[in-house]
């Protein structure tokens, strides 16, 4: 085994570079083969490099999570300030915003979804990003409906069970993006213009 060779980097510009290596050994390897040992090896780093940045595996499965999250919300923001306020115009954005982080970032953003499961640090982290998501469907879609509070609450549940099962389809070649943003297009569309 070869000394690491990578030269020194400031620690956030360290982070983001360890993130895509463990990115990209999440695509080529998968998730079973994204450990912190692996990481500093594939990074070029000695081994407490990525423990100095994510502690534990769960704490580097995190982080990837929410850096890709990020992405997903900043390209929605993005979108939405730029649409029509009509709530047929704002779900399509929603929708399409949606499928097409999925497809952009491919089945890596599942893949790292399913290994936060069965550990229960990293359970409550992803329920708390789904509560985070449903907050943020609810207030989005809000002046568009006049359902109530919870009731918009629990039908945004709804939708982003919904999105992750059409964008799960989706990257299987199941359907097509353009076909599961329409579907959950009509779904937001459907369920929001229900006055019950």
């Amino acid at each position: 085994m070869s000394e690491p060779t990578s030269k020194k980097l400031p620690k956030a510009q360290r982070r983001e570079q360890l993130l895509d290596v463990a990115l990209a050994v999440v695509r080529e390897e998968g998730t079973d083969a994204l450990t912190l040992g692996h990481l500093a090896e594939r990074a070029g780093v000695s081994k407490p490099i990525p423990y100095e940045h994510f502690q534990s595996r769960a704490g580097l499965l995190m982080a990837l999570y929410e850096r890709l999250d990020a992405k997903q919300v900043t390209q929605l923001q993005e979108a939405l300030q730029r649409t029509r306020r009509k709530l047929e115009d704002v779900a399509k954005v929603m929708s399409g915003a949606y499928m097409n982080c999925y497809a952009t970032l491919g089945p890596e953003q599942h893949a790292i979804t399913a290994a936060l499961k069965g550990d229960g640090q990293m359970e409550n982290f992803h329920q708390g990003v789904l509560d985070g998501y449903v907050d943020f469907y609810r207030d989005t879609l809000a002046p568009y409906c006049e359902l109530p509070k919870e009731t918009l609450r629990l039908r945004c549940v709804g939708i982003i069970g919904a999105a992750e099962a059409l964008s799960r389809d989706m990257l299987r070649g199941a359907i097509s993006e353009s076909s599961a943003a329409s579907a959950l297009s009509s779904l937001i569309v459907s369920w929001l213009s229900a006055r019950k």
